[in-house]
């Protein structure tokens, strides 16, 4: 499997992944329509600071990462918004490996650290901290 920089060329496998991963459990979304969700991967790439990775199986996207460059006191960071595997190769390594890919890849990019929101209690709390993320005391996300 390798790893490749998410462009244009990727948007509607992408598309297709993320809507495949995130309408089942445990997240159950609703999408009003497959535009979208494509509005969202080309909203994101049209940020001067997207970064976004996919990983390529024999038969395509097999995970992606859509995130961005943030900006803090000790440098750049690499703030993934969202993260996916596809459903059937879930559990099966593809996610960690994925992730120190990336890993590797922002060091390139003089990114020096990874860090994300996930809901707690989801399968994906576990995920991240199994794969080194530790959570931050004392923050809390807030929405309006």
């Amino acid at each position: 499997m390798d790893i490749v920089k998410l462009s244009k060329e990727h948007v509607e496998a992408c598309v297709d992944l993320f809507i495949d991963v995130f309408t089942k459990a445990p997240w159950n979304d609703a999408f009003d329509s497959r535009e979208q969700v494509t509005d969202f991967f080309r909203n994101h790439m049209a940020n001067n600071y997207f970064v976004g990775y996919v990983l390529k199986g024999q038969d395509g996207i097999v995970a992606l990462s859509v995130g961005m460059k943030k900006p803090w006191i000790h440098g750049m960071e690499y703030y993934i918004d969202q993260f996916c595997v596809k459903p059937d190769l879930q559990g099966r390594g593809i996610g960690s490996c994925f992730l120190k890919l990336i890993e590797c890849e922002i060091r390139k990019e003089q990114m020096n650290a990874m860090i994300l929101n996930t809901e707690k209690g989801l399968p994906s709390e576990s995920f991240y901290l199994k794969n080194g993320f530790k959570s931050v005391d004392g923050l809390v996300t807030f929405i309006k």
